[in-house]
């Protein structure tokens, strides 16, 4: 092998080593027979090293050096359920819990839905005509409207 072959072999092996991570994935489980057929679809995974299972809250997580994308089509293909990854966030997290998108009724006590959504931003910060309405009806303003 010459040196520029040697390289290029290193490089593409550096390339495919896989990060060590943790995935987490919603998958609906109501006995104990489920979750036996869900942990026996991921444990046999190469470089998988440990497996938590939730299963009032319906939450499959996996440790390793795992794909996602790998485990998530794993754990469909092998039980025939409806799988996504986890979606939800501790409602502490987030800005705005009980704004329409992001509370999820579905969710387990504590978590609501993870939602990028433009309006909700919206919510966090107010605008600068909204700030001067507000701050003109204020009681700690000594110049505000006396009607109130």
């Amino acid at each position: 092998m010459g040196e520029g072959a040697e390289a290029a072999w290193w490089s593409s092996r550096l390339r495919k080593r896989r990060q060590f991570q943790t995935v987490e994935i919603k998958v609906k489980m109501d006995c104990e027979g489920c979750e036996r057929k869900v942990r026996r679809s991921v444990e046999g995974m190469k470089g998988v090293t440990q497996v938590t299972i939730e299963r009032k809250a319906h939450k499959l997580t996996v440790v390793g050096y795992v794909d996602p994308g790998k485990v998530l089509a794993r754990v469909a293909h092998r039980t025939g359920k409806k799988v996504e990854f986890w979606p939800y966030v501790p409602y502490d997290v987030v800005a705005h819990p009980y704004a329409s998108g992001v509370y999820d009724r579905k969710a387990p006590s504590g978590y609501v839905r993870n939602v990028e959504d433009p309006q909700l931003r919206s919510l966090a910060r107010a605008s600068s005509t909204e700030v001067r309405y507000t701050t003109a009806f204020s009681d700690e303003n000594p110049a505000a409207c006396a009607v109130m």
